[in-house]
């Protein structure tokens, strides 16, 4: 066993993890010591199933107090089985047949990949929507930590050794791959805030120690599932644990703790404590304000305000999370105040009129919702809004349709005018294309989507510029990345499309004979404006940002995941448009999703180059926030996305040719 060893009763400094492939415990030579907690009273106990678990573990964990009792153990048993480890092993592991390797990711307590992806429960899979515990994507580290390392161990034995001290520094707080810490027995008095550091915790023993207190930043560990605090003196446990959604045991037995809060584990179990004190949590400080961060320099952006010439507008683009999806069982983190509609909403709509952007790229607005609210107010804002629900509307009744989600495109009226808007059913589009043929893969992975788009050309009412503005909702699998890039390569199918037939129309006839300068001519569709925006549920590394960014995707590429799709896979993807991200000039944001299972960029705003440039950008989250909330929604941001936004100038035509004269209406357009 490796020594991990500072001096006797302070552990200050951890050297690098063992090397010997096994777990790792800490021998500090101390004879047994046993931190004296407040045992309870076995007559005044309420016997129920919850409370009969509570005692049982509690039992356990009390004949676990001999020095490295676990590792000692797990040793032992593993004498007769040759292996490259030694393994400590979780006793309140479920048996194997109920939980399998893919579902919990240990095998027999050492995990060869504690930052493995969550797997999808299926009643979460069957609400068909990411959420806390369902990553959009492969999970991604948090914007201000490293991605934990690779370990052939992820347990620390640490109990039993009569240890008093954890200081702040101490090199423990660097093991941010262990799962499983045992620190029982000891002698502490208090814990660290920094024991937050170590986020793919499952497994915390702090039981028999001297603590009275607990630090709220325990409650960023949110994949603990198991917190023994067994035999201390601890009186209250703080709100902030009410984070902790995963716990299904806190070990409070053999404390003085609080009546009230002992009465609720007693009846109701752990996860009605945690629930109470989520809900009884106080409302965290406000962030710090998202500035718009100008990308122009100061007399580059005076002499665009002093050229009346320069058309400017702005585009925000934000998933509202529909309010069928924001349940307690899906984000069960956030206070369920702070879930209910009727909160969410008015900071949804304070986000969307604060930026005053010209065009609002809206996903998940569920139907009734956005006939019943968003219409109305933002109608009296000054916006006119183009809406279509997700495909699967069409198979159910009248009052089912209502909860359906969608996307909507609103804009600024007095500004722009509606030409168009091309609803985008992605599964139709798909079933439609000759080269697709119809076999096992579109069946049971395109056409069993219900994801869509909504495509609108608009036209400026002063000046006649044209502008396409899309808005799409992508799959949001990670299982599914080839109908990702399927959804996303029709997508720019029919943006192309239908640009290249707004550019044949002809302009607008000058209105009551007024000198202004001639609305402008377009030759082909990729003279237009053109602005692709939405959840992509796509990293900045994935085929689908590449496809979008590059223009050309190879049709082998690994997120097609050697399905066959007609000439997207047999030529590969292409398309003409010059696209490039409102944010690539400064780099992505660390994150426009945020949740305790993902943290990374998903949301973009897509514009083409030759005709576009971008003026500013909605700056990101801040970062200490961040540090101080397990994700969103929270009693600050309404969705667990954040919107983005950019502010474009239309580029004058090359060269400074003049514009063609205008050509009236023929009416064989009619």
């Amino acid at each position: 066993m490796q020594s991990l060893h500072h001096h006797q009763n302070s552990i200050s400094h951890y050297p690098s993890p063992p090397s010997n492939g096994g777990v790792a415990v800490n021998v500090l030579g101390q004879s047994l010591g046993v931190g004296q907690g407040s045992p309870g009273s076995a007559s005044s106990q309420i016997i129920t199933p919850h409370w009969q678990q509570q005692l049982l573990k509690c039992e356990m964990i009390r004949a676990s107090r001999s020095p490295h009792h676990r590792a000692r153990a797990s040793a032992m048993a593993s004498r007769t089985v040759t292996k490259s480890a030694i393994p400590i092993t979780n006793p309140n592991k479920p048996p194997p047949e109920a939980v399998t390797k893919e579902s919990d990711g240990v095998e027999n307590g050492i995990s060869p990949s504690p930052s493995g992806e969550s797997s999808t429960n299926g009643a979460i899979s069957s609400v068909n929507h990411p959420s806390s515990t369902v990553a959009p994507v492969a999970e991604a580290p948090r914007p201000t930590a490293a991605k934990p390392p690779e370990n052939s161990w992820s347990s620390l034995d640490m109990g039993g050794v009569q240890i008093k001290h954890l200081p702040p520094t101490s090199g423990l707080f660097s093991f941010t791959f262990l799962i499983n810490l045992y620190l029982n027995h000891n002698a502490l008095t208090t814990i660290p805030p920094e024991i937050a550091r170590l986020r793919h915790l499952e497994l915390l023993d702090l039981s028999g120690n001297n603590l009275q207190t607990l630090p709220p930043e325990m409650g960023m560990l949110t994949k603990l599932k198991e917190l023994y605090l067994f035999d201390n003196h601890i009186a209250s446990i703080p709100p902030e644990l009410g984070t902790l959604h995963q716990l299904q045991t806190l070990g409070i037995e053999g404390n003085p703790l609080e009546p009230s809060l002992k009465a609720i584990v007693q009846k109701e179990g752990t996860p009605a404590l945690i629930s109470f004190l989520r809900d009884s949590c106080p409302i965290p400080a406000q962030p710090p304000p998202r500035s718009l961060r100008d990308l122009l320099a100061p007399g580059e952006r005076e002499a665009l305000l002093e050229d009346s010439n320069v058309e400017v507008f702005s585009v925000l683009c934000f998933n509202i999370l529909c309010e069928m999806y924001a349940t307690e069982r899906l984000y069960g983190y956030t206070p369920s105040w702070a879930l209910e509609w009727s909160y969410r909403r008015d900071l949804i709509m304070a986000e969307l009129l604060k930026h005053q952007a010209d065009f609002l790229c809206l996903q998940e607005v569920q139907t009734a919702q956005y006939e019943e609210y968003f219409v109305p107010k933002l109608v009296a804002e000054g916006y006119e809004g183009v809406y279509y629900p997700k495909s699967r509307y069409k198979t159910m009744n009248e009052a089912d349709r209502r909860l359906v989600d969608g996307s909507a495109i609103f804009f600024n009226r007095s500004k722009y005018q509606l030409v168009e808007q091309h609803p985008l059913e992605f599964s139709t589009v798909a079933m439609q294309r000759p080269d697709f043929k119809k076999t096992d893969d579109m069946f049971n992975r395109v056409l069993i989507r219900s994801d869509i788009a909504v495509i609108c050309l608009f036209e400026n009412i002063e000046t006649g510029t044209r502008h396409v503005i899309a808005n799409a909702h992508i799959c949001w699998d990670p299982k599914y990345s080839d109908v990702k890039l399927v959804q996303v390569a029709l997508l720019v199918d029919e943006v192309e499309k239908v640009a290249n037939d707004f550019a044949k129309y002809p302009p607008r006839p000058p209105s009551d004979g007024s000198s202004a300068k001639p609305p402008p001519t377009y030759s082909d569709g990729t003279k237009i404006p053109i602005i692709i925006s939405g959840d992509y549920n796509s990293v900045p590394g994935s085929g689908v940002y590449e496809f979008l960014t590059n223009g050309v995707l190879p049709g082998d590429h690994p997120d097609f995941l050697s399905h066959s799709y007609g000439r997207y896979t047999s030529d590969g993807l292409r398309h003409r448009l010059g696209l490039k991200s409102a944010y690539a000039g400064i780099g992505e944001l660390p994150l426009t999703n945020y949740t305790p299972s993902f943290h990374g960029a998903i949301d973009y705003i897509w514009y083409s180059t030759a005709t576009l440039s971008v003026n500013a950008v909605l700056s990101e989250v801040d970062r200490g926030y961040l540090e101080k909330v397990v994700g969103f929604p929270d009693a600050h941001n309404p969705s667990d996305h954040i919107p983005i936004l950019g502010e474009f100038r239309v580029k004058p035509p090359r060269d400074g040719v003049a514009r063609p004269p205008p050509v009236f209406p023929n009416p064989s357009h009619a």
